[in-house]
């Protein structure tokens, strides 16, 4: 099997402690810093990355202690991004992905995590298998300032 070449690659390794939410949306943050993404760009992936570690600590782990992993991996202006935690996983993820679905209504949970991911990246995929683990897939295309000029001007210059 050939591996795919990306750019650039990170892995990160922390524990399921909510205070390293912040240092893991920096870090990411910090990491596709490289492709110069617009400051909305890089609040979206941040918001992204909060949401899906939150989920890691708050429902994969929940009272438990553990580890979340990101791989953050870049090829050409895209930023691929994996979350994973080894927590209780998930029983159905179409479900889990509902506008307002939550486990934890108690602890004032939205249930929009997944709406927030989908929202804010252009592709979110979700693997998880009950009492395995979770894995979610996020990606984005940075789009260039440049290249958005340009295409501004080929649609004026033709109206």
């Amino acid at each position: 099997m050939i591996k795919e070449q990306f750019e650039n690659e990170m892995k990160l390794e922390f524990t399921s402690k909510s205070s390293n939410e912040a240092f893991a949306r920096i870090a990411v943050a910090a990491f596709v810093s490289q492709l110069d993404p617009t400051i909305e760009e890089l609040a979206d992936i941040k918001t992204a990355v909060s949401e899906a570690v939150t989920n890691s600590i708050i429902h994969g782990y929940e009272n438990k202690q553990g580890i979340v992993k990101i791989c953050g991996k870049l090829k050409d202006n895209k930023i691929i991004l994996e979350i994973s935690d080894s927590g209780k996983g998930i029983e159905n993820i179409d479900v889990a992905k509902e506008p307002l679905y939550t486990t934890k209504p108690n602890l004032e949970r939205s249930g929009m995590g997944f709406t927030i991911m989908e929202s804010f990246m252009d592709k979110v995929e979700v693997e998880s298998i009950v009492d395995v683990g979770t894995k979610v897939t996020m990606e984005k295309t940075i789009k260039k300032e440049d290249l958005l000029d340009e295409e501004e001007l080929k649609i004026t210059t033709k109206e």
